[in-house]
């Protein structure tokens, strides 16, 4: 099996409770300037985009740029012990179900226009209060009746948008509650207001950081792959927004952290579509974006997927992994575009 379900508590750390003046502003902010984290307005959506036109993160991307020949960084080695040396990689996706429910993340696609949907919030005040199209029929993480993640992501090709949720739970029609949420403007670097979280902790999309069964089928899969940990500090590092730590430990790595596969590991022997997702964590690693079990990477929710195939990725470990100062790549604080070579 490509997945062994280990659970981790469905919360996020205790946040220093916000003055209600302060949340009410925020929110009113939004609310009078249609404010997304896209930096378009609810007002004025994006022109409509065919399918073939919307990919999930742009050329100049965090999420597209290598890292194969960034310098290691001077931290890795406690990182790597703190996340845990000899703890195994795991592809936490794959095809069939384990426990009796399916593995890895479902992307829901939506080619055609759907209503906006009515949904509210356990933290409103850092999620988008409004924007989503989620169809009917979008698909929940491990399942309607998991009491996991909950993860819900809708990738909007009409629009080139992704609704992400975290604890979502429909409520009929097309109403939903959720932990939290995020709309994401794809032809957009802006991120998020800093210090906002997302339906991830570290504040960043989760689309473009699964892989996905056509990308590992065709041998290529061309971006950095979402990568959980036990413990993270009370800290983040660019590209992410948002800190969900443990504690404030050194030795812990923070939200948004670049680890890569070491580019000495020998992948040759590897069935393909584990081949391609190996070759992806050497160019361009892997970004922890939530607590979680040690090494697991995440991806789509496929019936293509060979869970014999991705069992492969096992045989790594966390030595085999080294951290980068990915610090070089950022042109701006608040935007996801990599600076000019």
């Amino acid at each position: 099996m490509a997945a062994q379900r280990e659970r981790v508590p469905l919360s996020r750390p205790a946040r220093r409770l916000r003055a209600v003046a302060t949340v009410l502003a925020v929110a009113s902010a939004c609310l009078v300037s249609g404010y997304t984290d896209s930096g378009r307005t609810a007002a004025a959506p994006a022109a409509t985009a065919t399918a073939a036109d919307c990919e999930t993160a742009l050329p100049d991307s965090f999420w597209r740029a290598p890292v194969d020949t960034l310098p290691v960084h001077p931290d890795s080695a406690r990182y790597v012990s703190s996340i845990g040396a000899a703890a195994p990689l795991h592809p936490d996706f794959g095809s069939g179900l384990v426990d009796g429910r399916p593995i890895g993340i479902p992307i829901t696609v939506s080619d055609t226009a759907v209503p906006e949907s009515k949904v509210t919030f356990d933290i409103a005040e850092e999620s988008d209060p409004s924007g989503y199209r989620i169809p009917r029929n979008a698909r929940i993480e491990n399942g309607p009746a998991s009491d996991g993640d909950r993860h819900v992501v809708v990738w909007d090709r009409g629009l080139c948008r992704s609704y992400e949720l975290w604890n979502a739970e429909p409520r009929g029609g097309n109403a939903w509650h959720a932990g939290g949420g995020a709309v994401f403007d794809l032809r957009s670097h802006r991120l998020r207001p800093d210090g906002w979280t997302s339906a991830d902790a570290a504040g960043l999309a989760i689309l473009p950081g699964l892989v996905r069964y056509d990308e590992a089928a065709s041998g290529h899969v061309d971006h950095a792959i979402r990568i959980t940990v036990p413990r993270s500090d009370q800290s983040y590092v660019w590209p992410a927004r948002h800190q969900a730590g443990a504690a404030a430990d050194p030795a812990l790595p923070p939200m948004g952290l670049r680890l890569r596969l070491k580019s000495s590991v020998d992948t040759s022997n590897l069935a393909p579509q584990a081949k391609a997702v190996a070759e992806a964590l050497k160019k361009y690693g892997a970004i922890v974006a939530d607590n979680g079990s040690a090494w697991f990477v995440s991806g789509e929710e496929n019936p293509g997927w060979d869970n014999s195939q991705l069992a492969g990725l096992k045989a790594f470990k966390g030595s085999d992994f080294e951290a980068v100062d990915a610090s070089g790549l950022q042109q701006s604080p608040d935007s996801g575009a990599v600076a000019p070579k």
